[in-house]
């Protein structure tokens, strides 16, 4: 199981990598999914938790800005390096078999790597599709990929947390029979298939 989630990880970033890759320079000031943030928000916002991601994988995740408010000079340039540095850093030996420190997510304690990257499977695909659709495509997912995205959707905590300040995702949408399991997921992780004729999410 642990050979193939590191798989469908690698897979789900470098989905990511290759939408931001299409991104052109006058697309950045697009709106996104994600409430109140253009797409050069969207893709400072994945750079800086990519980077966290990977100091967490190696062991400094508790010596990390993840509150990075600057933009680099070339946002899509910078996106992409982010997600091939935290491809290599899941991938590295015994990435997923020490504890860490993602103060982004807890500061009360850490969190075992092979849960870890889990989270960030499905913030990858999560994202990956907000990109594609605030520039105007739409992605498809290997079915594999797309049944462990929801599987992992199914287990994030709904309720009263979801309307906190700072939750990662907005309250889930109602799913239909007609939902294949991406548009499942995204309903699941407050994102409506529709956007852009629908109220926008969280990041």
């Amino acid at each position: 199981m642990l050979t193939e989630i590191r798989e469908r990880h690698r897979e789900s970033v470098l989905l990511c990598r290759d939408v931001v890759a299409r991104v052109s320079p006058h697309q950045l000031a697009v709106p996104t999914p994600c409430a109140e943030w253009d797409l050069r928000d969207l893709l400072n916002h994945m750079a800086v938790q990519n980077r966290g991601f990977t100091a967490a994988a190696y062991g400094r995740g508790n010596e990390y800005d993840w509150w990075r408010k600057g933009f680099a000079d070339d946002p899509v340039a910078d996106c992409v390096a982010s997600c091939e540095e935290v491809a290599a850093a899941f991938a590295a030996d015994g990435a997923l078999d020490r504890p860490w420190s993602l103060p982004d997510i807890t500061t009360d304690t850490t969190i075992p790597g092979a849960t870890a990257i889990n989270f960030h499977l499905v913030d990858s695909v999560i994202h990956a599709w907000d990109v594609a659709r605030a520039i105007g495509e739409h992605i498809d997912l290997d079915p594999g990929l797309a049944a462990i995205s929801l599987h992992i959707a199914e287990q994030v905590p709904t309720g009263s947390i979801r309307v906190e300040p700072g939750a990662a995702f907005g309250p889930d949408l109602p799913t239909t029979a007609e939902d294949s399991s991406l548009n499942r997921t995204l309903r699941l992780l407050g994102r409506s298939p529709s956007w852009p004729d629908a109220t926008p999410g969280r990041a």
